[in-house]
């Protein structure tokens, strides 16, 4: 039995039935990522000592003592925060730098037992939608080698996809966790602002930054939350979720609203992708759901005002990052002012310098209320328009990504078409509110992603409606990733397979 295959909930299943051990379970994994990952570079560091250590622990209790989750394998991007391990946010300018405490999220994780598999690739400090912008590599889309898997949590969601992990974490900027899980076919979840602590994400933007669950499944996706929500005094923005999530079970959408988002489908998407779309307007209607066009005219601006909100907050925060506390410092540096210049030129990627500057610019004197401000109010009609439109519906719905999974490469040069890419998922962000990513179907042989938009703190109504429809569209989720075809992508690799992954060459644990 391939139990990389299972999700979550299986792997639970199977643990608590011992028909496989922690032991197994995790070895297994680290199996199946030592065979692929040179060619997916997903993982930016596999612990596999750390890993292994932990599921023998598990193994040793009896079965009484188990926590529910507790065995169960799991990754994380590589932008939050664990004790004593590596974490770069995919920068030269953190390279070596290991956190002296865990994230909130990392820490609830340990305390239901989750065992940590490694760290995933991202775009630099989450900022992109390809993951082409990590300084370390170029992680590959499992369904075409050749194409990106979005971003920035690419690494996130390829690992999930190419069955590295049996789910894994994220974070959500403008659309960060859904773009990546349409383009790959996974579940991506962005739940409301304030239902998870950001202490312990390396901050990018911190008003829109969000973690959340990036799964096989819905089921997946509602236990992960269920795991990593509530209030911490040590984010004063968190306020969790009024109840649990618990396991959806919805036999169907009887009664339910959907008001199909008219600016974020036709013509501002792939024909392939709108065909898809239109099959999931109507699987809905087979449910019982009731669907009907809805206009949030303040929505075709949001791509307008994020990119000069996040920079803004972006230029703010990555401010700490000068070479005098931590991460990489320059080693050529006459003077104080010489060291912040080189160590931040040398350490910071194009994207990354390309934000700071854009926000800093914003944010000067004399361009502040022309920029920022007015951004900020384009930010309120789009909360203005949405809080009008859950008047009259339960969700909204549109596609999630515009197109599906473009090649490597072809959008590097031009960062407007870039941020294009996110245009159906940044209002969401600017809104506050939760939306999931689930698969809708295929568009020349590539995942296509439903997008379902709640109001805020709707998450377990949101993922209920989400395991409905997804029950009933039954997308297949296992990509053609075949050795054969993994093995030739090796010569298309931009570095060296998994240089930087720290398995070695042999039997995983052997």
């Amino acid at each position: 039995m391939d139990v990389t295959g299972l999700t979550a909930w299986g792997c639970r299943e199977l643990l608590a039935k011992r028909e496989v051990s922690a032991t197994e379970l995790v070895r297994a994994y680290l199996e199946r990522i030592y065979r692929v990952d040179g060619r997916i570079q997903a993982y930016l560091l596999v612990d596999a000592e750390g890993a292994l250590a932990a599921a023998s622990a598990v193994d040793a209790k009896a079965p009484g003592e188990r926590l529910p989750w507790e065995g169960v394998p799991i990754a994380l991007k590589d932008i939050l925060c664990v004790k004593g391990v590596e974490t770069t946010c995919a920068s030269r300018i953190l390279k070596g730098y290991r956190p002296p405490y865990d994230a909130t999220v990392v820490a609830k994780l340990r305390e239901a037992g989750l065992i940590f598999l490694g760290k995933l690739n991202l775009d630099e400090f989450a900022m992109g939608s390809s993951t082409e912008n990590s300084a370390f590599q170029v992680t590959r889309n499992p369904w075409d080698l050749e194409r990106v898997p979005g971003g920035s949590s690419g690494g996130s969601a390829a690992c999930v996809a190419a069955s590295e992990a049996p789910w894994a974490l994220g974070s959500d900027t403008g659309g960060s966790i859904r773009q990546p899980a349409s383009l790959c076919g996974v579940v991506g979840l962005k739940p409301s602002y304030g239902a998870v602590s950001r202490y312990g994400l390396v901050a990018f933007a911190s008003s829109l930054d969000q973690i959340g669950p990036l799964t096989r499944d819905v089921r997946d996706a509602a236990a992960l939350l269920d795991l990593i929500a509530g209030r911490d005094p040590r984010d004063s923005t968190s306020v969790g979720l009024a109840e649990p999530v618990g396991v959806p079970d919805w036999g169907g959408l009887d009664g339910l609203r959907f008001g199909v988002i008219t600016e974020l489908g036709g013509e501002a998407c792939e024909p392939g992708v709108q065909e898809v779309f239109s099959t999931a307007v109507d699987a809905i209607g087979n449910l019982g759901g009731m669907c009907e066009e809805v206009s949030l005219p303040s929505v075709t601006r949001g791509v307008a005002a994020y990119y000069i909100i996040a920079p803004s907050e972006a230029s703010s925060n990555l401010a700490r990052f000068d070479g005098v506390r931590y991460g990489y410092r320059t080693p050529q540096a006459g003077d104080l002012y010489e060291m912040y210049v080189r160590t931040r030129s040398e350490g910071f990627g194009a994207e990354v310098k390309r934000r700071i500057m854009i926000g800093t610019y914003a944010l000067s004197a004399g361009y502040y209320e022309a920029y920022y401000a007015q951004a900020q109010r384009t930010r309120t009609l789009i909360r203005n328009d949405f809080a009008r439109a859950f008047e009259r519906f339960d969700f909204l719905i549109s596609p999630t990504s515009p197109t599906v999974a473009f090649t490597v490469g072809e959008r590097t040069a031009d960062p407007l078409a870039m941020y294009l890419s996110d245009l159906c998922t940044i209002p969401v962000n600017l809104a506050g509110l939760p939306a999931v990513s689930i698969p809708a179907g295929f568009s020349a042989g590539l995942p296509v992603g439903l997008q379902i938009i709640g109001p805020h703190f709707s998450e377990k109504r949101l993922l209920g409606a989400a395991h409905a429809l997804e029950q009933y569209l039954k997308v297949e989720r296992v990509p053609p990733l075949s050795e054969e075809a993994a093995g030739s992508a090796a010569s298309r690799a931009t570095r060296e397979p998994a240089a930087r992954v720290t398995l070695e060459d042999r039997e995983v644990g052997g």
